[in-house]
């Protein structure tokens, strides 16, 4: 018997079709709840299948790309059009989701919901998604903003909203440092203007910490709590002024106020620097490996990526606990570099989760772990075939 999205813990894609994307002239996938196991040669086209599934959440995917930069390229040329569409399967019942070029504005993109056009919002309480790519495998010792990137992510999955208040906390500040740039030149600014933009920041802004903070308790809760298992457990700390105003209890309404005095008070430090020096975007995600009391960063690449697998897994519980429902997955390569018994600990999670999970890997040897808990799909150079199917 095929899952339903209920069943399975969340929602779950059932079909996905792509049109002129990377290297698919066409796809036509029918799938079921369960995980799906995809392995093929380098090359072949598996970061491309998952990234279409990454399209049908908010934002702009796992390779972060433009419209143009996915349409599919031969010795011919660029297909002019590409679309992803698929069907899915969700506690409030059945939805077809599209994102592809817009006919008329071929360099742009539109997505639709059941027919309508749907905003990121929509997609995100939808279809609230993780992923990680062999990118985040060294994030501990990379910069700062890959890794409040990678939290923000999991933020979003847990709070739909996110995205709203941090797409409004970019576009104010960037329109703020445009009139600090220009006051810079000689030119006048109006202060009013200045005003109600910063104002539209720490409203925005607060609501970022805030919100971060609230999905650092759950998901550190949640590390607490589990058993010990093939993922080091770590211990989370936000590093943000914003944040440090919120957590030493101060009311959204007192962090807003303190935040717009801050940024009025450091204008021109800002408009020297040519960007803003405070506020939630140059907040910084510490962690420490808890069994070797040891910065995440000091440990070894195996053990760095052991931790945010672990920090993926804890938040998709994290999120089910509290509503039911968890995310789909997307681990892409994340079994590349796994001994045999921290694949075997992925599989227990992931299938005692319930939870829809796309993993890419050369050999299908990498998901043997899963047993027919999870089906298996090969990918050839721009096709994908399902050896099984729950029946």
């Amino acid at each position: 018997m095929t899952l339903s999205g209920s069943d399975s813990g969340g929602p779950a894609v059932t079909r996905l079709k792509l049109t002129g994307f990377r290297n698919y002239a066409r796809l036509d996938l029918t799938l079921d709840a369960r995980p799906v196991a995809l392995f093929g040669e380098n090359g072949a086209g598996k970061t491309n299948l998952v990234e279409a599934v990454s399209f049908l959440g908010p934002g702009r995917g796992l390779r972060a790309a433009g419209a143009d930069a996915v349409r599919r390229r031969t010795a011919e040329g660029v297909d002019p059009l590409w679309a992803v569409y698929a069907e899915a399967i969700t506690p409030e019942g059945p939805v077809s989701l599209a994102t592809g070029a817009d006919p008329n504005q071929p360099s742009r993109r539109r997505t639709k919901l059941d027919g309508a056009a749907a905003t990121q919002t929509e997609l995100a309480r939808l279809i609230p998604m993780l992923w990680l790519t062999p990118r985040e495998d060294r994030l501990w010792a990379g910069a700062r903003s890959d890794r409040l990137r990678f939290f923000d992510r999991l933020v979003l999955a847990a709070a739909p909203d996110h995205a709203s208040s941090a797409s409004a906390y970019e576009k104010s500040m960037k329109e703020r440092q445009r009139l600090l740039d220009r006051m810079a030149e000689g030119g006048r600014a109006d202060p009013d203007w200045l005003n109600a933009l910063e104002s539209e920041m720490a409203a925005s802004g607060v609501a970022l910490a805030a919100a971060r903070l609230d999905a650092l308790a759950r998901l550190q809760d949640e590390i607490d709590t589990r058993p010990e298992s093939q993922f080091p457990k770590a211990d989370l700390a936000l590093d943000g002024a914003v944040e440090a105003q919120l957590a030493e209890g101060m009311k959204a309404g007192e962090a807003e106020d303190w935040f717009m005095a801050e940024l009025a008070r450091v204008r021109p430090r800002d408009s020297a620097a040519g960007r803003a020096l405070t506020g939630p975007h140059r907040t910084e995600l510490d962690a420490r490996h808890r069994a070797k009391n040891q910065p995440a960063s000091d440990c070894s690449t195996g053990e760095q990526k052991s931790m945010v697998l672990g920090l993926a897994l804890a938040q998709a519980a994290a999120i089910r606990r509290v509503s039911g429902r968890g995310p789909v997955l997307i681990f892409d390569e994340a079994c590349a570099h796994l001994d045999a018994a921290r694949r075997e600990g992925l599989a227990e999670t992931v299938l005692d989760l319930g939870v829809q999970a796309f993993m890419t890997g050369v050999e299908p040897v990498l998901f043997e772990a899963f047993g027919s808990g999870a089906q298996r799909v090969e990918v050839r150079e721009g096709d994908a075939v399902l050896y099984d199917r729950q029946v």
